[in-house]
């Protein structure tokens, strides 16, 4: 490459960090860290009654998150600044007046009324709808007068005629028809800049080598290409993300998994699985290997390896990904990341929760195997919390337990049964072989002793195996909760 690499992410703080924008910065970080380059951030808050600092912080918080750093921006700083659109208003305006002064803009004093009525107009006689460039034969000198009189003007672009070639590293060569490009609003009549007027002349003052973004923006690049060379400035290299949909073809949609990174992020969703799955969305390793590491990752990408079709945005394999990722962590590390949630869920405090550390492990490693998220953990394990004679009972295990004839009687015979053989503490290997066979000597089939026994103990129809269940609870909390469960089931 002719000059060092610098890409940028520039989100709008306007609400919380999606996944579509997580895959699209972490993208260009890792091109950026293949290539020895600078990753930039860059915030776009020139829509002031929508963007907000929450938002901004929360971008941040989100990246930061992920792994993603940046070399430049907003809260570091950097030799290109200033980081935030809302800071750079001056640039802008002079930027602008020099356009006009070149010919490659001009003020536009149409009214809102005018542009209504031909737009009605154009639409009753199934025409695009496009300005008619009332404005742009207006002479130089008079317009100006009207300017500098408070006439309210905007700020227009003057395309000229032909075509636009871009070469997308993802599409290959993209060619626009002048014709289809309208000469579009630079600047509003407030005098505050459009985002195709900020983008080009924020990417010029930061020396932006390659812009990848998603193809939303695609219908963007020839009005910004346009710009670059009325400023005359070299454009950057292109490459436009594809869209990330649903599984069922369309769009992503809210109810198909577009939510704010945060939310998995809240839901116990590890943060190398977050970041695994994402660069699945368009883009793989080498075929075959579905998980693999930021490093692998750093290592690996290229931007033209990026596919061109839409990526299916699938929120079970999602979910079977973070599972596989908890799987890989040891005991210790996934008793630490489950801890906070536990802890948020209501089912003691952080102290409660450090003090009985080989208890609490244990507790982690009989439900490590069947959760998926690190939130998924609480609401397993919330009957260890439970007092013994309110154990919350759901509707479905009491129905499978009262499927079995004398069911409360079980329970009482079974708690005579282990009373003196828990003593000492339970041994979980030895009374799962006692129990059987207690069972078989009844005549009791498995499910009509284990059922009842388990809603007694858990309250719940499956989880972790039974006797690991006992030996967290502890041998007086076993006796008491089958004694409270006959006398809940008999009634």
């Amino acid at each position: 490459m002719s000059k060092p690499v610098r890409v940028r992410f520039a989100p709008s703080p306007t609400g919380k960090l999606h996944i579509g924008g997580a895959r699209t910065a972490l993208f260009n970080w890792a091109y950026a860290r293949r290539h020895g380059g600078a990753f930039v951030l860059r915030i776009e808050d020139t829509d002031p009654e929508r963007s907000t600092k929450e938002f901004e912080r929360a971008i941040l918080e989100g990246l930061a998150w992920l792994g993603i750093g940046w070399d430049e921006g907003p809260d570091i700083g950097g030799p290109r600044g200033p980081y935030r659109q809302s800071e750079k208003y001056p640039q802008y305006r002079e930027i602008a007046r020099r356009l006009i002064a070149s010919g490659h803009a001009y003020p536009c004093f149409c009214t809102t009324e005018r542009l209504d009525a031909l737009r009605a107009e154009q639409e009753s006689r199934k025409e695009r709808q496009v300005y008619d460039r009332l404005c742009a034969g207006l002479d130089p000198a008079l317009a100006a007068r009207r300017v500098a009189q408070g006439e309210a003007a905007v700020i227009r672009f003057r395309v000229p005629p032909g075509e636009t070639v871009c070469i997308d590293h993802i599409r290959g060569d993209v060619r626009f028809s002048h014709e289809e490009v309208d000469d579009w609003v630079m600047v509003r009549s407030d005098g505050s800049p459009t985002y195709n007027f900020c983008v080009v002349c924020d990417d010029v003052d930061m020396g932006i080598t390659h812009v990848f973004r998603g193809e939303e923006h695609l219908v963007n690049t020839p009005k910004q290409v346009l710009l670059y060379q009325a400023l005359g400035q070299p454009m950057p290299e292109f490459g436009h993300l594809p869209l990330m949909l649903g599984t069922d073809g369309k769009k992503l949609s809210k109810r198909t998994g577009d939510t704010a990174l945060q939310d998995y992020r809240d839901k116990g969703f590890p943060r190398e699985a977050v970041v695994n799955f994402l660069c699945l969305q368009g883009w793989a390793l080498d075929g075959t290997s579905v998980l693999f590491s930021v490093d692998q990752l750093v290592a690996n990408f290229d931007i033209k390896d990026v596919q061109k079709a839409g990526a299916i945005f699938d929120p079970e394999k999602f979910r079977w990904m973070a599972g596989e990722y908890l799987r890989q962590e040891s005991l210790e590390t996934l008793a630490d990341h489950c801890a906070p949630f536990v802890v948020a869920e209501g089912l003691c405090s952080a102290d409660e929760l450090a003090r009985p550390r080989a208890w609490f492990l244990e507790v982690v490693k009989t439900e490590q195997a069947r959760i998926q998220t690190y939130g998924e953990l609480p609401p397993r394990i919330a009957y260890l919390f439970q007092r013994d004679d309110a154990v919350v009972w759901a509707a479905e295990a009491v129905a499978t337990a009262r499927k079995h004839a004398n069911a409360a009687q079980t329970l009482r015979d079974y708690r005579e049964w282990l009373a003196p053989r828990v003593g000492g503490g339970i041994d979980a290997a030895a009374l799962r072989d006692a129990s059987k066979a207690w069972a078989q000597e009844r005549g009791l089939k498995l499910p009509a002793f284990f059922q009842p026994v388990r809603l007694a103990l858990c309250g719940v129809v499956n989880g972790a195996d039974l006797f690991d269940v006992m030996a967290l609870l502890g041998a007086p909390a076993v006796l008491a909760r089958l004694e409270y469960g006959a006398a809940r089931l008999a009634s």
